[in-house]
């Protein structure tokens, strides 16, 4: 899908071409602030993480994890059961970042890479806050005849390693050409790791069946949580006249008539249908799916998504 060609949005956080430790400290304060101060309790993580201490049973309900039934229960009382773990407090967290070409797209108040960066820095406190470890694998796009940049940090508990983590992250350099979202995500898959938790962060542009299938795979040994990076502009088209975009990733060039309403209509309708091939194939997948955007408060966004998943817990639940 094309871009705007040209995007200057009003407000930047710490990106490849700003990323001074200035910048990345005021990000990380703003974070704790506002991740503190709006979520209180001892466990505060964006998943509970699958759990190994054994709790109560309870009877099964839709969307329950089958992995978790409890057949001595199922079997006395005829009716399904699931057996309810208590969440280990000391997980591993996997982030798969993807830095490519169309990250660097933005014409609501940040850049798409700007969010993704932010999002990373949110998940690495309320990660590192109960003493877990935090790694990420990061992909920088490809070149033709190349993979791209697949970068491998590995997991780390503290505050300090969680900084050096962000650092590299925001640092890393975008290149052109199309990523392969699909060979990111394999890359927590190899080598195999005890479970935990494994969160992609993407703009999931790539074609579902590079990246649905890794993801499955995935969901299999780890609860996933999928961060979908959202612009306005990939939604709808203004009505702004004769508008020339451009695909970052292929560099292609085109002028659209954006005053012609038909066009507007298809334009909207057909990204209206790949946002739901992309919800639909992360539901297939089991993916807990969180989307931020960059004309919204992401931050807000991420505790909401937080609150309903400890809610969630609290019933009982699994998603």
């Amino acid at each position: 899908m094309a871009r705007a060609a040209t995007v200057t949005p009003p407000t930047r956080l710490p990106t490849t071409g700003d990323r001074s430790g200035a910048v990345l400290a005021r990000l990380q304060l703003m974070v704790t602030r506002k991740l503190d101060g709006l979520l209180q309790g001892d466990y505060a993580g964006l998943l509970p993480g699958p759990g190994s201490e054994a709790g109560e049973s309870r009877e099964y309900r839709p969307g329950d994890d089958v992995r978790r039934m409890d057949w001595p229960v199922t079997a006395r009382t005829t009716m399904p059961h699931v057996r309810r773990t208590v969440a280990d407090r000391e997980l591993e967290t996997w982030l798969a970042v993807d830095l490519s070409a169309s990250l660097d797209f933005g014409t609501g108040r940040w850049l798409k890479r700007d969010v993704a960066v932010a999002a990373v820095a949110a998940l690495a406190h309320l990660t590192v806050r109960g003493g877990n470890r935090i790694g990420a694998v990061v992909g920088a796009g490809a070149t033709a005849g190349g993979p791209g940049t697949l970068l491998r940090l590995p997991a780390r508990a503290g505050r300090k390693e969680a900084q050096g983590l962000l650092r590299a992250v925001a640092g890393t350099e975008v290149r052109p050409g199309r990523g392969d979202l699909g060979a990111l995500v394999e890359m927590l898959n190899r080598p195999p790791r005890r479970r935990g938790v494994a969160v992609v962060i993407s703009d999931f542009l790539s074609p579902p069946q590079q990246w649905g299938r890794p993801l499955r795979k995935l969901r299999v040994r780890h609860d996933v949580l999928a961060v979908e990076v959202v612009d306005p502009r990939e939604l709808e088209l203004p009505d702004v006249g004769v508008l020339p975009v451009v695909d970052p990733e292929s560099g292609e060039l085109h002028e659209v008539q954006t005053a012609d309403p038909g066009l507007r209509r298809r334009y909207a309708e057909a990204a209206a249908a790949q946002r739901g091939a992309i919800a639909a194939e992360l539901r297939a997948a089991g993916a807990a799916h969180l989307r931020l955007r960059t004309d919204r408060d992401w931050l807000l966004d991420m505790v909401r998504f937080v609150a309903a998943q400890r809610h969630a817990r609290t019933r009982g639940t699994t998603r």
